[in-house]
């Protein structure tokens, strides 16, 4: 019996909303997509289905919220595949800052907006989710996918702050640092799974789109 190929993910970030022009932080808040967005969703499910029209992907998961729903839907119809949505994937709950620009965000809670900028990993951010939490659920669902899906490739439809944190399991960089990456809207990023550990494939792939927001 020949041994499964590896797991592969294509993560994707969500496309492009109107709070992300104004760089406010969103959170766990639902809002919709643009019509830029909206456009790049479309340039996506058609990238999505010229790969799938090589190798096929066993599955789409999506977050719950209404900006990754409003992307995943046209990458499943290009596809034919149900989009499974799950809270798993929801961005990160940024707490008291949820709904904030960065210049909102210093005038009226400095002290919080230290924090998420310093990335002090067990601060929720005046009750939202630290990071030492989210990174455990996104372990939690890294670990789904491979009981779920061995040997499959799956698209994922998710948010930045998820994908900072799934980069930072892939390669075992710190929740701590500095990011060093890009997190463009509607990009694809690549990990797989060879049955011992997770790796990063590619990032940041968005030769599809004429432009993408970087994550705030």
């Amino acid at each position: 019996m020949s041994p499964l190929p590896p797991t592969r993910l294509c993560l994707v970030r969500h496309g492009e909303t109107s709070w992300n022009r104004e760089r406010r932080l969103q959170g766990q808040l639902d809002t919709p997509l643009n019509d830029t967005g909206r456009k790049q969703a479309l340039l996506l499910a058609e990238r999505l289905a010229r790969l799938a029209a090589k190798a096929p992907f066993s599955a789409l998961y999506s977050s719950d919220l209404e900006r990754t729903h409003d992307t995943a839907t046209p990458i499943a119809a290009r596809l034919a595949l149900p989009v499974q949505l799950t809270p798993s994937l929801r961005e990160r709950h940024f707490g008291q800052l949820q709904g904030l620009t960065p210049e909102q965000a210093a005038a009226q809670r400095p002290d919080l907006q230290l924090a998420m900028q310093q990335r002090v990993v067990d601060h929720d951010l005046g009750g939202g989710e630290t990071l030492l939490k989210l990174a455990e659920r996104l372990r939690h669902f890294l670990g789904h996918m491979l009981e779920r899906h061995p040997g499959g490739r799956v698209v994922v439809v998710t948010h930045g702050g998820v994908l900072d944190v799934v980069r930072r399991l892939a390669t075992g960089k710190s929740l701590d640092g500095a990011r060093d990456f890009a997190i463009p809207n509607a990009a694809l990023n690549w990990i797989s799974h060879d049955g011992h550990e997770w790796r990063l494939d590619d990032w940041a792939d968005d030769r599809h789109l004429p432009q993408a927001l970087d994550e705030l």
